[in-house]
């Protein structure tokens, strides 16, 4: 049986994984928070898991807040980036395979066609650059690892876009949502079990960058009234389009990640994100 832990388990996607662990019989699967392990203290993780021997280590902690990592930049790179060299540096010395998370925002949004793992990376906004050093830690770090880079992450869980929709519409808010990004809107239950396959599979899959979201693409604007819709709250919300949308962090006005490499090794197919957001919704109906 392979050893399994999940930093991070308290955030949204460590919270789909666990939802969805017991349909991974074949996995031991230990979920961490943030409390029970500090993965930016090095002597904490490397004790923990030297006296655990897991074979794989599936990192979701991360610093997610982009407007405020602008004026935190500190905070974000030590959870984004030096952490996570604790982790490759804890993870190659106990032949651990690990598999982070990463993002979208590594990229400039310049391009206009989807990107692929081998697009040249260049931030505009202080997450995606703690989140890009992170990425080039566990390169250098790491001999045995798998970075997926997934977008615009909802769930039932959390602060998510999703759910902040539907707070907004409980409180008969006027919504402007911004039309200026293109991006793939990605259920995190979806992205949780294509991690658990993918260490299921990896025997399959060579180690290295994958990008992994729901197909098809949005603009924020176009997620919201799809949540709308999906929900049978459309005719209940004002909600109205706009190209502008003042924030603290650029962010790219393109970023659909192309996934016709990790695609073909995956045993489960890749959802559109509209079905996906339907199905979400039916799952999430009395809960």
């Amino acid at each position: 049986m392979k050893k399994v832990v999940v930093t991070g388990a308290n955030g949204q996607l460590g919270k789909c994984l666990q939802a969805i662990s017991a349909n991974f019989p074949e996995l031991a699967i230990t979920f961490l928070t943030k409390e029970q392990l500090d993965i930016s203290n090095v002597e904490e993780v490397s004790d923990y898991f030297k006296r655990n021997n897991f074979h794989y280590c599936i990192n979701t902690a991360a610093y997610t807040n982009v407007e405020k990592a602008e004026s935190d930049r500190e905070s974000a790179f030590k959870i984004n980036a030096e952490a996570v060299k604790i982790l490759s540096e804890v993870c190659k010395a106990n032949s651990i395979v690990l598999l982070h998370i990463s993002t979208d925002y590594v990229f400039d949004g310049t391009k206009k066609a989807p990107y692929s793992e081998e697009d040249t990376t260049n931030p505009l906004n202080v997450y995606g650059a703690s989140k890009l050093k992170g990425e080039d830690y566990i390169q250098q770090l790491c001999d045995k690892y798998y970075i997926i880079r997934t977008s615009w992450l909802y769930s039932q869980y959390g602060k998510n876009f999703y759910t902040s929709m539907l707070r907004f519409a409980e409180q008969g808010k006027k919504l402007s949502i911004t039309t200026a990004e293109t991006g793939t809107p990605t259920n995190a239950n979806d992205v949780a079990e294509v991690c658990l396959q993918m260490v299921v599979s990896s025997a399959s899959i060579p180690f290295g960058i994958y990008h992994y979201s729901n197909y098809g693409a949005a603009t924020w604007y176009d997620f919201a009234k799809a949540i709308f819709e999906a929900k049978g709250l459309l005719d209940n919300v004002d909600l109205t389009p706009t190209d502008f949308f003042k924030t603290e962090a650029k962010r790219p006005s393109y970023s659909v990640l192309s996934k016709e490499k990790l695609s073909e090794m995956l045993p489960i197919k890749i959802k559109d994100w509209m079905h996906s957001l339907k199905a979400h919704v039916i799952a999430t109906k009395n809960k």
